[in-house]
């Protein structure tokens, strides 16, 4: 789906289900709700794309339309209530990022609200649609397929440390695509002849202690999962593998420094 295609469907969606009902409470502009499983600060050069969009569509923030931020920074468990209070909040349209978890949330908070989500999973072996061509219900979006790349960036890894005898794999267990991410890696490191050891991390600490194991164990290299709340981590993460010379393949290009 096109960029101009996913804000039709966006802006659709705020036409077509504008609550009406006599009596209810309602803000005086359609509300657009955005539920991310990250950080605010993390996501800035995101969110200012996502208003950039919708003003191109004729969507303005403040003057026809309202949009109510919800960001669970990193803590998963939060999400349920943050997509209950949207639905509270009569939102017309709630939007998801930040992977799979935000949009299950809301799947689960609300049957009636149309949910557009934006992730790099498989939207239906995460649960989210029934099918690509018939999504069915209120939940449709796009799928960028990044968690598929883990694969190839262990591969990428081993073509320029080959001599690594182990490296080593950081990935959020709180995930609901943890599972799948794991298994990918592992059946590509048996087809490499790589060993891998996994690291957990869902804290800023949880960080800090897998790069310590990570050098003791002399990993040669390191490979960081797709998740909202390492994304948000990568300065952290940029300055460890910095500071402890370790090979690392980054997903974005945000992690970078110019």
């Amino acid at each position: 789906m096109r960029r101009r295609e996913f804000i039709k469907v966006i802006a659709g969606s705020v036409a077509v289900a504008w609550p009406t009902a006599a009596g209810a409470q309602q803000s005086p502009l359609p509300v657009i709700g955005f539920l991310h499983s990250a950080t605010a600060n993390a996501y800035k050069p995101m969110t200012g794309a996502f208003r950039k969009s919708l003003s191109d569509a004729g969507y303005f923030e403040y003057q026809n339309i309202a949009i109510e931020y919800r960001w669970a920074e990193g803590e998963l468990d939060r999400l349920p209530d943050l997509a209950a209070d949207l639905v509270r909040l009569q939102a017309s349209v709630i939007f998801t990022g930040g992977g799979s978890d935000p949009c299950l949330a809301a799947k689960a908070a609300t049957s009636r609200i149309p949910i557009v989500f934006a992730n790099g999973t498989d939207p239906i072996e995460a649960g989210l649609v029934a099918s690509l061509d018939r999504p069915e219900g209120n939940v449709t979006g796009i799928t960028f397929l990044l968690n598929t790349l883990g694969p190839k960036e262990l591969e990428v890894l081993h073509e320029l440390v080959p001599k690594a005898a182990l490296v080593a794999v950081l990935i959020n267990p709180r995930l609901s695509t943890a599972g799948s991410q794991l298994k990918d890696l592992q059946e590509a490191a048996r087809t490499l002849g790589q060993q891998i050891h996994i690291f957990h991390a869902s804290t800023d600490q949880d960080i800090v202690t897998a790069f310590t194991s990570l050098v003791q164990l002399q990993a040669g290299g390191l490979v960081i999962g797709g998740d909202g709340f390492l994304f948000s981590r990568r300065d952290q993460l940029v300055d460890l593998a910095t500071r402890y010379s370790v090979p690392t393949v980054y997903r974005w290009r945000e992690f970078l420094r110019f």
